[in-house]
């Protein structure tokens, strides 16, 4: 029978950290567009997962106006191993917060919006009622903004997961992030299957959505269990592919087995869209989100420029 070991490992041991490549260096946040968005969440009182989990595309993001907000609150009820947003005990679902979310898109101008969520374990309907509201809002406030969700797994519930899609965002984005092997230590709370079946279930709703899913590399799995992946995420009907590398956020997260080097990127990128991916980003610093606008265009979502 098989140990906790056996399916997990992941080496916790102490390691002498590897200088980082300079293809994963990235330039610091500045610039005026930068600080005005920071400004902007601060007075409407919002988080974005840029922030919260860290992102190294922070400074070119914001600098382009574009940015991934983050809805109910910044504690999330999972402790993934991977993510540097807050875990603990969050407050009561804030219903205010989609009307502000879809304020600053509006005032923004943005014509593409990413907005996404920690878990809300505790009130799973409730998380899936405020990505609903948040989507009216933002058709309200910001006519002709075209929507990106980047869901949690609504532990599987499919009255959530409908709740969402019948408030028909453009693209349902979901994030399988590592290997089933590694799901235990990687994605707490979460499980494989019960990924797959969501990005299956969305499309089953409404054939006509976008879906897509974002993979992390470097947490120590093989190259053959991640184009496995691959193809049990084209054989769900996913459309978009994302693949970067994991970069720890501290020493207080998993570690990161090994770098991946740019050509290996082009490789799987290559291998995935010979499997039916509409479009597949990949690279060192891809994140689910990097780059969401340009994603959508060669999807094939019509975006307004």
């Amino acid at each position: 029978m098989a140990t906790a070991a056996d399916l997990v490992q992941i080496d916790l041991a102490p390691r002498k950290p590897a200088p980082k490549p300079e293809w994963l260096k990235a330039r610091a946040p500045m610039g005026d567009n930068y600080h005005n968005l920071k400004k902007l969440a601060r007075s409407l009182n919002l988080h974005t997962v840029c922030e919260s989990a860290h992102c190294p595309n922070i400074g070119e993001c914001w600098n382009h106006r574009t940015a991934t907000f983050m809805m109910l609150g910044n504690t999330c009820t999972r402790r993934c191993g991977f993510c540097a947003v807050p875990k603990g005990r969050p407050d009561a679902i804030d219903f205010d917060e989609p009307r502000r979310v879809a304020e600053a898109v509006a005032t923004l101008g943005l014509k593409f919006a990413v907005i996404t969520s920690v878990n809300r374990d505790d009130d799973i309907l409730g998380g899936a009622r405020a990505f609903a509201l948040v989507i009216d809002e933002i058709r309200k406030q910001a006519p002709g903004c075209q929507i990106e969700v980047l869901v949690p797994d609504f532990q599987g519930n499919e009255e959530a997961i409908r709740t969402v899609i019948e408030a028909r965002p453009e693209i349902l984005n979901h994030n399988t992030e590592t290997v089933p092997r590694l799901y235990r230590a990687v994605r707490s709370g979460a499980r494989y299957e019960r990924t797959l079946r969501l990005l299956e279930y969305a499309k089953e709703l409404d054939p006509t959505v976008t879906t897509k899913s974002g993979v992390m590399v470097g947490l120590g799995e093989e190259m053959d269990e991640l184009l496995q992946v691959y193809r049990d995420l084209a054989a769900v009907g996913t459309d978009v592919l994302t693949i970067g590398q994991y970069l720890r956020p501290s020493k207080d997260h998993l570690p990161m087995a090994r770098y991946y080097t740019p050509d290996e990127f082009a490789s799987m990128k290559q291998e995935a869209l010979k499997m039916g991916f509409r479009h597949v980003e990949s690279g060192p610093l891809v994140r689910s989100s990097y780059h969401a606008h340009e994603q959508a265009n060669a999807s094939g979502v019509t975006v307004l420029n």
